[in-house]
């Protein structure tokens, strides 16, 4: 059964290159919906004001980048002209923020299905191209192909299943990474783990091998291994400036979050091994 309103989304299941996906009103919000893909929560998107974001490490995101390119405000007036990549697409929640906070920024979501692009096109009503474009295909591949120096952030939020799928993570991919970041630009990925932390300690010395600073964001349960959830990393070539505000906003969420500095994301990750593609072994 579906249920539509007047004028947008339709809810209901729809089959996707990659599967299934489900698109799902949110009964909390008259203009917010929810899209599963493959049975686990994606994203949600909000069609009345872009700059709502439902997850909380979408808000860690934002106020990461943020922090270091304060959007345009009545005593900022001065907006950045922010280049940004996307890896993984979902609803494209993330675009459309940055969309809205940066209205210059020019952005490109990188999704693998295309059924799944050309329905989140026709559902969401997206910005169009050149401010921000959907290109369809594999995430690797496409990062190997773009200009060198020509991205501010790249995001990487890219699942099969729990886990990101391994070529995205070694620290090959990511020297391909810091070839496309422009100076003092941020690589920021989301990072899924179960209560041992493994594959975040992972994901943190494999982050720490490529870049000069680092820092991670994740709630107190998480950072002592007691739930399943996700933790947010960032590298970059420049320091993240212990920022104060960053820290209160981030306290501030409805799941409170703390901010590791590059010192203690790499004693937390001391010990993991960093990882490698096969062929780099």
């Amino acid at each position: 059964m579906t249920k539509t309103r007047a004028g947008g989304p339709v809810e209901g299941v729809y089959y996707i290159d990659t599967g299934d996906c489900e698109l799902i009103a949110d009964q909390d919000n008259s203009t917010g919906w929810l899209l599963k893909i493959n049975g686990v929560m994606s994203s949600h998107i909000d069609l009345a004001d872009p700059l709502f974001l439902d997850f909380e490490y979408m808000r860690w995101i934002a106020a990461l980048i943020e922090s270091r390119w304060p959007p345009a405000t009545a005593g900022s007036p001065v907006g950045y002209k922010l280049r940004g990549l996307h890896l993984g697409g979902g609803a494209c929640s993330m675009a459309r923020y940055f969309h809205a906070a940066y209205p210059d920024a020019r952005q490109v979501v990188v999704e693998l299905d295309g059924k799944l692009a050309d329905y989140v096109r026709g559902w969401f009503d997206l910005p169009r191209a050149p401010l921000l474009r959907l290109r369809v295909g594999e995430a690797r591949e496409v990062t190997e192909s773009l200009t060198p120096d020509t991205r501010d952030f790249i995001i990487r939020d890219v699942f099969s299943g729990s886990l990101t799928p391994r070529p995205l993570t070694t620290l090959e991919f990511i020297g391909h990474v810091r070839n496309v970041l422009a100076p003092g630009g941020i690589y920021v990925v989301n990072s899924g783990d179960a209560p041992d932390l493994k594959n975040a300690r992972e994901d943190a010395a494999t982050i720490a091998a490529a870049f000069e600073y680092t820092a991670l964001i994740a709630d107190p349960a998480m950072l002592k291994g007691r739930r399943y959830g996700n933790m947010i990393m960032a590298g970059s070539d420049q320091p993240f400036d212990d920022d104060p505000s960053l820290a209160r906003r981030l306290l501030g969420g409805a799941v409170p979050a703390h901010i590791w500095n590059d010192a203690q994301v790499r004693a937390f990750a001391k010990g993991a091994p960093v990882r490698h593609d096969p062929e780099a072994l």
